[in-house]
C-alpha cells in the first residue's frame, strides 16, 4: 500500500507513513524493542480450535488427512489439532484454509459465516495478525448414526 503525497516544492508532506495490517495496528508484532514472529503451526492450532468450537462442525479434515491423522494419533498419542487446517502466515497477515465435515441439518452458509467469524476473531485477537481470508471446503456431511465417519478425537478412550 502506498501513500500518495500532493505537495508543492519546498513544502513538507503532512501525510504519514502508509499503514498496513489490522485495525489494531501492528504494535504487537513489530516495535522499537524488537520483532515477534508467529509460526504457521501456532496460527493453524488457533484456527483449528476456533473452528471446532462452532456448533455444527463435526470434524476437520478430509478423508485422507483424517486417515493419516488417525495413524499419527496412534503413533504419537496426540490429537491432530491442525488436521484439516492450512495457513499462510506473513509478517502482518494470515490466510487460512479449512476442510470441514458438517453435521447433517445445519445450514452450511450460516455455519461457514460462523466459522469465519470465530477463526478471524481468535487469530486476530491472539496473534495480532490481520486475517485476509478464511477459505472453507465442506468435505463431507456427518449423518446421525454414521459411526464409520466418527473422528478419532470424539471417541471415548
Amino acid at each position: 500500500m502506498s501513500t500518495q503525497m500532493n505537495e508543492t516544492p519546498g513544502q513538507a508532506s503532512t501525510a504519514g507513513p502508509a499503514r498496513t495490517g489490522s485495525p489494531r495496528g501492528n504494535s504487537e508484532l513489530v516495535s522499537e524493542r524488537g520483532r515477534t514472529t508467529i509460526s504457521d503451526t501456532v496460527v493453524a492450532k488457533i484456527a483449528g480450535m476456533a473452528a471446532r468450537e462452532v456448533p455444527g462442525v463435526y470434524a476437520l479434515g478430509g478423508g485422507m488427512s483424517r486417515a493419516l491423522g488417525a495413524v499419527r494419533e496412534r503413533l504419537t498419542g496426540g490429537t491432530g489439532v491442525t488436521q484439516g487446517v492450512a495457513v499462510e502466515v506473513g509478517e502482518r497477515q494470515a490466510a487460512i484454509d479449512l476442510d470441514v465435515i458438517v453435521e447433517y441439518g445445519v445450514s452450511i452458509p450460516d455455519l461457514a459465516a460462523g466459522i469465519r467469524r470465530n477463526v478471524i476473531n481468535a487469530v486476530e485477537n491472539m496473534c495480532g495478525l490481520e486475517v485476509t481470508e478464511v477459505n472453507i471446503t465442506v468435505d463431507d456431511l456427518h449423518l446421525p448414526g454414521d459411526e464409520a465417519a466418527e473422528p478419532q478425537d470424539a471417541r471415548v478412550r
